[in-house]
């Protein structure tokens, strides 16, 4: 089935982090991730194995409120995507784990995600939300450019970061307006 023949609805909602359909859809986002990973440089999907040993290494307590949130979105009820929204220590939320189901892109399930965690962003007090991802997850650069994200410099070390994102959540990130005088 290709994209334009779904006609589904999508939901957005709140979900604690270590539920079992949260779980599933952090699993599905990190074997893609990591399976595309393993292919662009070993030519090679991700073993049982080092899924396993990368999945025992996340941890999910920054996901939880009142520092964070776990969105699933569901697609005609079904879970299908999901992000996590978590508060910085200088008062910026951090955009992680955002998935959508491959059979599922393009029907407007990535959009709805990303306003739904600038929603949960602000409701947490956030004036600023960023984000750091790889160079090779093309789909999920395209989204955040597509929703308002901007590259910026660096603002971590993260081992597997190549490039970096950020939103202005006060103006939705668009730029301000010009001034007519």
């Amino acid at each position: 089935m290709t994209h334009a023949t779904r006609t589904g609805t999508w939901t957005i909602v709140p979900t604690p982090v270590d539920s079992p359909e949260a779980l599933a859809l952090h699993r599905a986002y990190y074997v893609e991730v990591s399976d595309r990973y393993y292919r662009l440089h070993e030519g090679r999907d991700s073993t049982p194995a080092e899924i396993e040993a990368g999945l025992a290494e996340t941890t999910h307590d920054d996901l939880v409120p009142p520092v964070g949130v776990f969105l699933v979105g569901r697609y005609d009820d079904e879970p299908a995507a999901c992000a996590g929204v978590r508060l910085r220590a200088d008062g910026a939320a951090e955009l992680t784990r955002v998935f959508v189901r491959a059979d599922l892109r393009g029907t407007g399930g990535g959009r709805r995600l990303m306003a739904a965690a600038d929603d949960a962003a602000r409701a947490m007090g956030a004036e600023r939300i960023m984000l750091d991802t790889r160079l090779d997850l093309i789909e999920a650069r395209t989204l955040y450019t597509r929703t308002g994200y901007v590259e910026v410099p660096a603002h971590n070390d993260c081992r597997y970061a190549e490039i970096w994102y950020a939103k202005d959540l006060t103006t939705d990130g668009a730029p301000e307006p010009a001034d007519p005088a």
